[in-house]
């Protein structure tokens, strides 16, 4: 059955207290941000890592993934080695927090297959997935502006198995214009975690996020359409936008549970 995590940066809290709040809220997984504050690898030493683990599981929580998003230049060559290797670290503290994911954003896929580009960002994606095949931790591409099929053609060129999605439907519908119930069954084979968003498209160059359940994300049949595919993981909370966070994530949870209890 599928869980309810959250991105505890949406509490815009310390780590510790957000965890506290996902608790209370009965959530059980947790993205957090690892680029940059007191979660960053290099801020972190072993025992750091091993308490804040044993915190979390103290207080009946997991890590579902860690968010390694900071702006790599996937399509650049030669001048995102030092992204590449921060990007490593991330994935090995992924290890030290017992979670196989992470996720980020991997730019716009260029439409020309044959480009330095398109090139460029196959290239990244398979050295940090072959980098994930050793350590057991899953490079998953967050969705983002391009088609569901256009992601899985360049993830089909990458050569490792580690190579995989965070699928966050609200890009879809806000950025792509495409049915995220449409793009689980395209990405069925490489999904290894969600998000949980809303939003509504405005224009071609604009959208707007919402609270679960008001915008254009059909979530009972998005969902329904992960049970079918054989998606058991975290539905992961984020909420980016909005001046009552909290409150408008306590409601997401209760959005969700209802779904769930309903399909399963």
């Amino acid at each position: 059955m599928m869980k309810i995590g959250v991105i505890p940066d949406s509490f815009q809290v310390p780590f510790k207290e957000a965890v506290i709040l996902a608790r209370d809220m009965g959530v059980k997984g947790l993205q957090p941000y690892v680029t940059r504050g007191e979660l960053a690898p290099e801020n972190l030493s072993k025992d750091d890592r091993k308490e804040i683990l044993s915190f979390v599981r103290a207080n009946g929580l997991e890590f579902s993934a860690l968010c390694a998003d900071f702006g790599l230049l996937f399509n650049e060559k030669d001048t995102n080695e030092e992204g590449i290797l921060r990007t490593m670290s991330m994935m090995d503290l992924a290890v030290d927090f017992d979670t196989k994911v992470i996720t980020t954003h991997i730019g716009r896929v260029p439409d020309d297959e044959n480009s330095e580009e398109y090139y460029n960002i196959v290239n990244t994606i398979e050295r940090l997935g072959k980098y994930g095949d050793k350590i057991g931790v899953s490079f998953a591409t967050e969705t983002g502006p391009e088609m569901a099929i256009k992601l899985r053609g360049i993830l089909e060129k990458a050569d490792t198995k580690s190579a995989k999605v965070n699928l966050d439907p609200a890009n879809f519908v806000m950025c792509a214009g495409q049915d995220p119930v449409e793009a689980v069954h395209i990405l069925k084979d490489y999904i290894v975690h969600t998000h949980a968003k809303d939003g509504v498209k405005l224009s071609d160059t604009d959208y707007q996020e919402y609270p679960l359940g008001q915008g254009n994300v059909p979530f009972p049949e998005y969902i329904a359409a992960l049970k079918e595919v054989g998606y058991d993981g975290f539905l992961t909370i984020e909420r980016e936008a909005g001046a009552t966070r909290f409150q408008d994530i306590k409601n997401a949870v209760a959005f969700l549970t209802e779904i769930l209890n309903k399909l399963y």
